[in-house]
């Protein structure tokens, strides 16, 4: 503990931020080192502290789970290990996967896949029984014995025993062949065949044939995400690869990463601890120890975790750490829609365009009108790469009917940054004046961002603006004659388009909003002194605006919300003699 307080001393920026972030230190007596890790592990899975690297949460990742108490054992695809005395296995990266495997597995053990309830219910078996694909427990059509021996056939399977199974097969099809069933025995080689071609794709072979899992790690390029790769080695062979992705662990050293990840995968996510665990850093010298003693007390034998530089098993580690790096970037590009993936866009355009930092706010203005008919604007923000769409504003122009672009735009530009100028002036303002953007964009050409530029210069607003042009996608800045050309498939080009592709669709449903409402207005909406109560009853008494224009005075005074003074008023309205009104207003 006093390490981590030591004046003068180089620190980490785990232990810096630790360090300006505790308030009191509390502690817990353990019997032994090996106690106080496990110990650890169990805090950590309870709260979730802040400062300690943790694994993502296992529950997403799918297991297979096999009972074999019950006489007719089912396969289950879970996401949550239980201790209820079933064999687990996994877990497995990707679901589709696993069940694209089920479904090669099926041909070779016909196990059932209905539920427990319907296999007691069910009153003749079903078309799996019928094609091969289930040995058809529910017409006993197999015994319990026959049925577990199967199931634990495939248990040896997804455990990687291969010699064992390999063996029992060849052996079971001798028998057969020998007792002049030929069509088991032919069924039994199919199996073994079926075994052989799903085997034969694991091309790395250990002469040791033992057990061993193999650990590496590799750090993102872009996000700094850490992700951690196992390949799971049986009998030699390697079986599986599964990655984890760790969060909280950008920045820290190696030796802590790979610590970190063993207490936690072994106390939480593992189904099995193999004899030999390979690493690909020197375990720090406080953990070497205690975490070795723990893993073989879980395991009930000795468990060697050994760091290999060199020969087959520094290959092997190697070749972990390669596969790390491929699941690190497949794990950026999957996020580039969100997350991570949206702030290293942000980034890189803070780079392209050279400014200081990462925009975090970005504000994109584009307006919509039909030959200046129903004039609109909006303005979405972009925080961290990623839409904020509580942030949207949207603007009816006020100050132009005819099509010109370029002075609507002056007019939302002006008044969205004439609050902001005003609410830097007031202790006390609405968040969505008072935040300023890091960086404006305009849908437009030149001419939109020279009108952009005289805004803000009138206002004293000082922000990086630039302007996207549709069709070339070019984008002009402020004092650059030619525009910049950015590859379109560019981090920067994504995210500039989609902020700009995102202010056109909200100008354009804010635009179709208002020329739907208006189309829907009645003539009756403009007479002074007639609401909504007053045109509903005349439309009821009526039916149509046509039949009301067509009323007299006394009828109109008829009807009991109207009265008199209201009827001489719509009528001369409707009738010409209202000054302003008409009845081509509508």
């Amino acid at each position: 503990m006093r390490s981590h307080f030591q004046a003068g001393r180089s620190h980490d920026t785990r232990t810096i931020r630790l360090y300006n972030s505790v308030v009191h230190v509390d502690y817990i007596t353990t019997g032994s080192e090996v106690e106080s890790l496990i110990l650890e592990s169990n805090l950590i899975k309870e709260h979730h502290p802040e400062h300690n690297i943790k694994l993502r949460d296992d529950k997403q990742f799918p297991y297979l789970r096999v009972d074999l108490d019950k006489p007719y054992p089912r396969v289950a695809i879970v996401r949550r290990l239980k201790r209820d005395g079933a064999r687990y296995f996994g877990p497995y990266t990707r679901a589709g996967s696993l069940r694209e495997t089920l479904r090669t597995l099926r041909r070779v053990f016909p196990y059932r896949v209905c539920s427990d309830h319907k296999m007691k219910t069910v009153t003749r078996p079903c078309l799996d029984f019928h094609i091969g694909r289930c040995a058809g427990p529910c017409a006993k059509a197999v015994s319990p014995d026959d049925y577990r021996a199967m199931m634990e056939e495939l248990c040896l399977f997804l455990d990687g025993r291969r010699t064992s199974l390999e063996a029992r097969l060849r052996s079971r099809m001798q028998e057969a062949a020998a007792d002049l069933k030929f069509e088991r025995a032919a069924e039994l080689r199919d199996q073994l065949r079926a075994i052989q071609d799903v085997l034969e794709k694991q091309a790395i072979i250990s002469p040791t044939m033992d057990d061993q899992d193999i650990v590496g790690y590799a750090r993102g390029q872009v996000s700094g995400l850490v992700v951690v790769a196992i390949l799971a080695m049986r009998e030699g062979k390697v079986i599986s690869r599964t990655g984890f992705v760790l969060q909280d662990a950008a920045g820290q050293p190696g030796p802590d990463i790979v610590a970190a990840f063993l207490k936690q995968h072994y106390g939480q996510t593992a189904t099995f601890i193999p004899g030999r665990v390979l690493i690909p850093e020197p375990l720090p010298a406080e953990d070497a120890g205690p975490i070795g003693e723990w893993l073989s007390s879980l395991k009930g034998r000795r468990v060697v975790l050994q760091r290999p530089a060199r020969g087959e098993r520094g290959h092997l580690v190697e070749l972990a750490n390669q596969n790390a790096a491929v699941l690190a970037r497949e794990e950026e590009i999957k996020r580039e829609g969100g997350g991570e993936g949206a702030y290293a866009r942000a980034v890189a355009l803070g780079e392209v365009l050279g400014l200081a930092a990462a925009p975090e706010r970005i504000e994109g203005f584009d307006v919509s009108n039909i030959q200046g008919r129903e004039p609109v604007g909006s303005m979405v923000v972009f925080i961290g790469g990623r839409p904020a769409p509580e942030a949207y504003r949207r603007f009816k122009v006020q100050t132009k009917d005819t099509p010109d672009d370029y002075a609507m735009m002056q007019e939302i530009l002006y008044r969205r940054f004439r609050r902001l100028r005003e609410a830097r002036k007031v202790a006390e303002t609405p968040a969505e004046y008072a935040a300023a953007p890091d960086l404006i964009l305009i849908d437009g050409g030149k001419g939109h961002l020279t009108v952009a530029l005289e805004v803000l210069g009138d206002l004293g607003i000082d922000v990086p603006v630039l302007a996207l042009a549709k069709e070339e996608e070019m984008v002009f800045l402020p004092g650059r004659p030619e525009p910049l050309g950015l590859p379109l498939n560019s981090p920067a080009s994504h995210l500039l388009r989609h902020v700009r592709d995102e202010a056109h669709r909200f100008a354009v449903g804010y635009h179709r909003l208002l020329r739907r409402k208006k189309a829907r207005q009645s003539e009756l909406d403009d007479i002074p002194g007639v609401g909504p109560a007053r045109r509903t009853a005349l439309l009821r008494a009526f039916g149509t605006t046509k039949k009301i224009r067509a009323a007299s005075a006394e009828e109109l005074a008829a009807v009991p919300e109207i009265g008199k003074a209201a009827a001489k008023r719509i009528w001369e309205y409707l009738h010409g003699a209202g000054g302003e009104g008409g009845a081509g207003s509508a």
